[in-house]
């Protein structure tokens, strides 16, 4: 089509050998740009197949070009209509059911998930399993391997790469569900640290399991084996383009070969910035999104700075053909989880945290007002950590150790949380309680312990792997075994299974609603046979409300799509800082 007038072959050609930038065609002029009709000839050519790939691309959004030419229409015979409706998630690709020498039975929608990973792995494409916390990424992913294997294809070790809390629970699960795979921990100080060891290690393995920590150590040696496939569980810890992890989890992958799969599994694809798509789609299909600056112009900004939706409707329909999200909330999907109840536990500041609160805020904005560009991000940050802080209790910003009289007496949040665990533990149930804060839960495990005179464990960032496992089945398997765990939001709050609680406090907010769920899904998981009550405490008037707002207003786009850190409140400015910050109510 030129200008709007549609031609054969035949007549673009005649037009052609007329050698005129300006041809009259059944009354209408037409301009035929060298350039245009160059490219013309060449799609036209014999070698002008199509790739799955360019398909995919073509029929996901309208305005493409294909071989600088703009396509207005795609027709696509039988066998690849049929392959392109079951991408565009028109019609669900066949479930498979559970394979032989998988110890278990897998769920309808668990069956549906399996068969997808399997259609695409057919065409060589990267997917990324994005069910909800506790539907069973784990076993479908063990499934996956199990078919691989009993199909004949899995002939290399498979890598599978994640967060070091939950390697143990992989080992677990693989050799509870799938015990003829065999599985490698590359891990510890007596792993494998040249290429002949590793090697000789990898010999009849199947699976070999490591963590973002040591494959940024351990690059040179995991990126030359030739690997099956990569996965990556807990996948938004590539998120940051820029982080050594992430980089090194996608240098494991390149160049990309033929028959190396890539998976990766999160239950949280989409956190607070576009960017962390691009991030993990290049993992999983760099040819999808293209390069970071292509990227950062065509869909980032126009998105995050503009609210542009029609760049957000053509970026859902370029990735959710390689995106499978499923919500335990969809009764179509699971309907035998219990119900999850949220409440919001508000509580006030006692005098000496608002005269702390005050003298804080007073104190620093000025000298924010002041500081060089560089340095103001991070001060900002600075004085949001410690007003928190302070919302906790006062030893804690002031960095005391131990436990004084009065202790509870100064902080309205901890009065307020004794309350409610008084509560829990005479109704028999148990309870997890996060915090971001390892010196508060320290303070909280001395004081909890001296006040019930009961164990409270507190599991943290450099609690030892295998205490880490031990508190967790004390609690999960013990009937005697503490009524509280104690957590840190970062070491606790992902892959573990502690449905025995029933209770989740979340004591201090993360400010990141995905990183607040993924810790309640610690108890709101399949297994879970009680109703679960999550608390999340704010305190009233301070900077704790105000960002709970802006957290609800930033989920919003996460949802569209399918909340990071708090680098996103550095670039306020002073007087949106001192708005957010002012002590309101005192």
């Amino acid at each position: 089509m030129i200008g709007g007038v549609t031609l054969t072959l035949k007549q673009l050609e005649r037009l052609a050998a007329k050698r005129s930038p300006l041809v009259c065609h059944q009354g209408v002029w037409i301009e035929l740009r060298p350039n245009d009709l160059k490219n013309a000839e060449l799609f036209c050519g014999a070698n002008s197949a199509l790739s799955l790939d360019d398909a995919l691309r073509l029929t996901a959004t309208e305005g493409d070009t294909f071989m600088r030419l703009p396509v207005h229409s795609f027709e696509a015979g039988p066998r690849l209509q049929s392959v392109l409706e079951q991408y565009h998630q028109q019609k669900a690709p066949d479930p498979l059911p559970a394979p032989e020498g998988f110890i278990g039975q897998l769920r309808p929608y668990q069956e549906r998930g399996l068969g997808w990973l399997a259609f695409l792995h057919r065409f060589d494409q990267g997917a990324c399993l994005a069910d909800d916390m506790g539907l069973g990424k784990t076993i479908q992913l063990l499934a996956f391997l199990q078919n691989l294997k009993n199909e004949d294809e899995l002939k290399r070790p498979v890598l599978l790469i994640a967060p070091t809390s939950v390697l143990t629970n992989w080992k677990r699960e693989a050799g509870v569900f799938t015990p003829s795979l065999k599985v490698l921990e590359h891990y510890g100080p007596r792993r494998a640290s040249t290429d002949a060891a590793l090697k000789k290690a990898l010999n009849s393995i199947d699976l070999v399991l490591t963590s973002y920590g040591l494959i940024q150590r351990d690059i040179e040696l995991l990126e030359v084996i030739d690997w099956q496939g990569v996965v990556i569980d807990e996948a938004q810890a590539i998120k940051n383009s820029n982080a050594k992890q992430s980089q090194a989890a996608r240098d494991i992958t390149r160049p990309i070969k033929n028959h190396r799969f890539r998976i990766a599994l999160t239950g949280t694809p989409v956190e607070n910035r576009v960017s962390e798509l691009w991030a993990l789609m290049d993992f999983l299909n760099p040819r999808v999104l293209g390069q970071e600056d292509f990227f950062r112009q065509r869909y980032q900004m126009p998105i995050e700075r503009y609210g542009d939706m029609s760049s957000l409707k053509d970026l859902k329909a370029r990735v959710s053909p390689f995106i499978l999200r499923r919500l335990k909330t969809d009764k179509a999907i699971i309907s035998d989880l219990p119900e999850k109840i949220e409440l919001s536990e508000w509580v006030g500041l006692s005098d000496e945290q608002k005269s702390l609160y005050s003298k804080t805020v007073d104190d620093t904005l000025d000298a924010i007002a002041t500081s060089p560009k560089g340095q103001r991000q991070g001060k900002v940050l600075g004085l949001l950590t410690r007003l928190k802080q302070i919302c906790n209790h006062p030893s804690l910003a002031l960095k005391e150790k131990y436990i004084q009289d009065g202790f509870i007496d100064r902080s309205a949040k901890l009065q307020r949380l004794e309350e409610i665990l008084e509560e829990v533990m005479q109704a028999g149930d148990r309870a997890l309680l996060f915090t971001q804060f390892a010196e508060w839960g320290h303070l909280l495990q001395s004081y909890f312990q001296k006040k019930w005179r009961l164990e409270v464990p507190f599991l943290y960032g450099s609690t030892s792997k295998k205490d880490r496992q031990e508190m967790v089945d004390r609690f999960q398997e013990d009937p005697r075994g503490p009524q509280i765990f104690l957590l840190s939001l970062k070491a606790g709050g992902l892959g573990l299974n502690l449905t025995r609680a029933s209770h989740v406090f979340h004591i201090d907010r993360w400010w990141n609603p995905a990183v607040e769920n993924q810790a309640t899904d610690r108890a709101y998981r399949i297994g879970q046979q009680k109703r679960v009550i999550v608390h999340k405490f704010i305190t009233s008037g301070s900077v704790e409300e105000k960002i709970d707002q802006m957290i609800k207003e930033k989920s919003k786009l996460a949802e569209e799509i399918i909340g990071s850190g708090e680098d996103w409140l550095g670039g306020l400015s002073v007087n949106q800082l001192r708005e957010l910050v002012a002590l309101e109510g005192t």
